[in-house]
């Protein structure tokens, strides 16, 4: 599908002006390591909020959340209702906790904690997990790129990883955030202008959306009952709860925001900016999807026969951008899509490169380490992890099956690392092979739940499947590291008492 020019000079101009301003940074004198990774701890609040913002907001939420809300309800918007929550838990504990310690690495605590093998796990973890979620969001940013601009997926894969690894491995954590802030204004600018697009070319007006969401019980929350297989309303904002407390608690991405702040005071602030935001701002995009069913849903004709059916909900965003916007909003959205994706590979490609040389090469270095060698390892770092997260979404491209199989090994690696997180915060007497053996019993469990709904699909093995909802894998998983480190130690205590 061609743009016409003004889109195509709105999205080219857009792209270039991110790509050179990221790449400023790296020519900025005076520069140290602690620049790169924390930025000095000099920025300023409000950009740190909205990077952490357009963190949470992804290719993925700009497209799939319209497309959830056009399928069915909006339910899923009950994740983001556990934000506030989990931003309390942050700001109470978390981000003293990181400000005190420090390190640049949010894995250097559970070194403190439990020894070298659990960080050297996170961190492991975190990495693997971080090349899982760079992959998948280039490979999801790329289908419906193909469907706006008509370009192969794979040349978009590549032309978006090599873009972004350039500025976020040149520039670091500085170049991060200030994009995202940037990327974040472009996002939220641009879901609005779509939004009252639509409002204004409803037939009826825009009390029709309205109308035809109630009448389609577009609006609900989901049921409240106590079924744990179904995606009632607290089955998600359980999930959400447990998903943020891993986001803010050990997320690197997250860690490395509130030490680039001047002081814990406004590191507390960014972090109250950014959470919420992304509530209104994922309101937004589920009032999107309900008003684009209402606006199809009035006028069918204008969707083509290939989208007629329901199922095709996540392609009608992108149809809409394409056929419905005016000139140059179109070109808008589009950097918006990808200011989405590039802001989220961005800060992964940071926090990675941060890990490996902090608890990696400076750790287990034989010789002091300069300055000059430091960046070194940084940016190569940051290529190395580009260039992978590039090859995991190509792979994705011809084995369609990779991407549950993806999302599963990350479940594992989250879960397994919250759970020993919240074991050694929460209680001061667990030792290390308590912890070592908790950490084994609940990654079975995590594995259990998150595997067997994948491979084990005939009826013969229904009795061996997770029979709870996928999105309570993380949860129960955590909970039964947490508990089981408690009752080893426990009987550890109780044994120990027995023998004296």
């Amino acid at each position: 599908m061609d743009l016409p020019v003004i889109d195509l000079l709105v999205f080219i101009i857009y792209l270039a002006a991110i790509l050179f301003f990221g790449i400023s940074f790296y020519f900025k004198k005076g520069r140290t390591t602690d620049d790169y990774m924390v930025g000095g701890q000099k920025l300023p609040s409000w950009a740190i909020g909205m990077s952490i913002f357009a963190t949470f907001v992804s290719s993925i939420s700009f497209l799939a959340l319209p497309g959830k809300a056009y399928l069915s309800n909006w339910n899923s918007f009950v994740f983001s209702l556990s934000i506030p929550f989990a931003a309390l838990v942050a700001v109470k504990f978390f981000v003293p906790l990181y400000r005190s310690i420090q390190s640049q690495s949010a894995y250097y605590y559970l070194e403190e904690r439990f020894g070298s093998w659990a960080r050297n796990y996170a961190s492991i973890c975190y990495l693997l997990t971080q090349l899982a979620r760079m992959g998948t969001i280039l490979y999801l940013l790329a289908l419906p790129t193909n469907a706006l601009l008509g370009w192969d997926i794979s040349s978009i894969i590549i032309f978006t990883g090599v873009f972004v690894i350039i500025y976020a491995a040149m520039g670091g954590i500085e170049a991060v955030i200030w994009t995202d802030a940037i990327q974040g204004i472009v996002l939220i600018s641009g879901a609005l202008a779509c939004l009252v697009i639509i409002l204004i070319s409803m037939p009826d007006g825009p009390g029709q959306i309205i109308e035809v969401g109630q009448e389609f019980d577009k609006f609900s929350l989901g049921s409240f009952g106590a079924d744990l297989t179904r995606e009632t309303f607290w089955v998600i904002f359980i999930y959400g709860l447990f998903i943020n407390l891993q986001n803010f608690g050990i997320d690197q991405n997250y860690v490395q925001r509130y030490m680039s702040a001047r002081t814990e005071k406004e590191a507390k602030k960014s972090t109250w900016m950014g959470s919420l935001l992304y509530i209104p701002v994922s309101l937004l995009f589920f009032m999107i999807g309900t008003a684009l069913f209402a606006y199809y849903y009035v006028q069918p004709g204008l969707l083509p026969e290939n989208l007629q059916d329901i199922t095709e909900a996540d392609r009608i965003f992108p149809y809409f951008i394409v056929t419905e916007l005016p000139k140059g909003i179109t070109g808008l959205l589009i950097a918006s899509i990808f200011a989405a994706g590039m802001s989220t590979i961005s800060t992964s490609i940071n926090s990675s490169s941060t890990v490996i040389l902090t608890d990696f090469f400076k750790t287990y270095s034989k010789r002091k380490v300069s300055s000059k060698t430091e960046f070194r390892v940084l940016a190569t770092a940051g290529v190395i992890m580009g260039v992978l997260s590039i090859l995991v979404s190509l792979a994705m491209t011809s084995v369609k099956s990779a991407l549950d199989a993806w999302w599963a090994l990350s479940s594992v690696f989250s879960g397994g690392v919250l759970g020993l997180f919240l074991l050694g915060f929460f209680s001061r007497k667990i030792k290390q092979i308590e912890a070592g053996i908790a950490v084994i019993i609940g990654i079975l469990v995590i594995a259990w739940m998150s595997m067997t709904p994948v491979f084990l699909t005939s009826d013969e093995w229904i009795s061996f499947r997770n029979p709870l909802h996928t999105n309570l894998t993380i949860v129960i998983g955590t909970t039964v590291i947490f508990l089981t480190g408690f009752l080893l130690h426990l009987l550890s205590r109780g044994k120990n008492k027995a023998l004296n």
